[in-house]
């Protein structure tokens, strides 16, 4: 574990989520005859969100929606000046690895009583988001309530029962509602970056397959101990359903920066638009990759035409990702908005409210937007940390960054430690846009073919690197732990 990484929780706290985790304090609304559901990954058991779609009566005759979605009720567990507390603050966000995970809150609240694990009752914060025909938003209620999840389901799942046409209604609108909210989407000018990502996978030696395990490693950096899992790497292209139930927490948390606005107190999560330098250096990018883009064409219409099976595509996806840097939280207070209240990607207010197991912002969202539905001011325990949870999430989001890449970057090296000097198939998908130096070599970004593998290319002899075109290379270092793989042309 990174030495960044916090440490284990002291005994206190979790004396303290033992505790809370018999004795949460329940809401009196009872919604548990609502056949809520989740998606999430297979393994997953901290599980935020379930859902349960339906149609309902629109306005003036005409039909529509009803989404309800409820959010794990961290707040119910977690007493605001208690060692529990103070250790979210400290950790800020679950980090991901490998072999586990450092969770935000203990696991017994984290994967056990505050999680909308099947046919368990839990308290949530129940949102009712009633929709017309065309998918826009036309009531939102926000309230607590008991809620009792009916099934654990899981992306490739989704996708495979919808496309077959035997889901049932509630997930079957799941496809219906996706589409309307992204119409809606590319009406405002909003993005989804649909980029592939490279994805640890753990498999079963005696098999090949992909399967849950244990990273075992041995004392001396880096092996598999007998009978442990191996990690391998994969490109994983997101799932149409992926995004529609993105779009489904887009339109919760588009909803809560609403509702935040018209209380007058709140944290967005803000994004200025991209300066048109950055525009500049894409639109160059294009011409680089042989990619249509005329003038009259948006920035948002070009990247939802790209297709990201396609390498030049998936490179120039790759370069956009650079325009989506720069998010903050932002805080407002007693009616007296901030500069900036949109997020340039969403094209709308936005804030993060639906991940309170594994964010700390998101149960101080959930108390704002309650307080704004109630007509109530909001706790002052809520109104005594906003103005340090910007930079509380910054710092933690960060850690989660270098987390995230540190960990690919350790599973790369271990793959090909013995490969050096080996020739691969790739494409390059990124190309620094100055040399390093005068008369330096050009550098890059080739994405292999197989294994899935991302890193550094360093050209030779001063020749340009063919961005978003195949190129052989070799690789020259892979060393787990001390370096990241790095490649030359062959």
């Amino acid at each position: 574990m990174n030495s960044a990484c916090p440490t284990p929780s002291p005994l206190q706290v979790l004396v303290e989520a033992e505790h809370a985790a018999k004795s949460p304090r329940l809401p009196s609304y009872d919604a548990t005859d609502i056949p809520l559901f989740t998606i999430d990954p297979p393994t997953s058991t901290d599980l935020d969100q379930a859902m349960h779609l339906s149609r309902r009566p629109g306005a003036a005759g005409g039909r529509g929606y009803r989404v309800r979605y409820a959010i794990a009720d961290v707040a119910a567990f977690v007493t605001p000046g208690t060692a529990l507390d103070a250790e979210a603050h400290r950790r800020v966000t679950t980090l991901y690895f490998p072999d586990g995970k450092v969770p935000l809150h203990p696991a017994c609240l984290s994967e056990g009583a505050a999680s909308l694990l099947p046919d368990h009752t839990r308290p949530a914060v129940l949102w009712t988001l009633d929709l017309d025909a065309d998918g826009r938003t036309e009531s939102v209620d926000v309230r607590r309530a008991l809620v009792r999840s009916r099934a654990k389901l899981d992306y490739a799942s989704v996708q495979k029962e919808i496309d077959a046409g035997t889901a049932e209604e509630p997930l079957a609108l799941l496809k219906e509602i996706g589409h309307l909210r992204e119409r809606l989407e590319v009406e405002r000018g909003g993005i989804s970056l649909h980029v592939p990502e490279q994805e640890i996978v753990e498999r079963d030696d005696s098999g090949g397959h992909e399967t849950p395990g244990t990273y075992a490693q041995d004392d001396t950096g880096g092996h598999e101990a007998p009978g442990a899992y191996a990690l391998e790497l994969a490109y994983r292209a997101p799932l149409p359903a992926d995004a529609w139930n993105a779009q489904i927490s887009l339109l919760t948390g588009m909803a809560a920066a609403e509702l935040m606005l018209g209380g007058g107190t709140g944290i967005l999560r803000t994004l200025p638009a991209a300066p048109d330098g950055a525009v500049g250096r894409l639109r160059r990018t294009a011409t680089a990759l042989h990619i249509d883009w005329p003038h009259h064409v948006s920035y948002a219409s070009l990247v939802r035409a790209l297709d990201p099976h396609d390498p030049r595509h998936a490179a120039f996806l790759q370069e956009c990702t650079t325009l989506l840097r720069g998010a903050h939280y932002t805080v407002f207070r007693n009616g007296a908005l901030p500069d900036i209240t949109t997020h340039s990607a969403v094209a709308a207010p936005y804030a993060h409210c639906t991940a309170p197991l594994r964010r700390l912002v998101d149960r101080y969202t959930a108390e704002l937007c309650l307080a704004a539905v109630a007509g109530t001011p909001a706790p002052e325990w809520v109104l005594a940390a906003l103005d340090t949870l910007p930079d509380e999430m910054a710092g933690g989001s960060r850690l989660a960054g270098r987390v995230e890449r540190e960990c690919v970057d350790l599973v790369e090296a271990a793959l090909l430690r013995d490969r050096v000097g080996e020739v691969f198939d790739g494409w390059v998908v990124d190309v620094e846009e100055e040399r390093t130096g005068k008369g330096g070599p050009a550098r890059g970004i080739v994405q292999l073919e197989s294994p899935a593998v991302i890193g550094r290319v360093d050209g030779r002899n001063g020749e340009p690197l063919p961005l978003g075109e195949r190129l052989r290379v070799r690789l020259t270092q892979a060393e787990p732990g001390v370096a990241k793989v790095r490649f030359v042309p062959a």
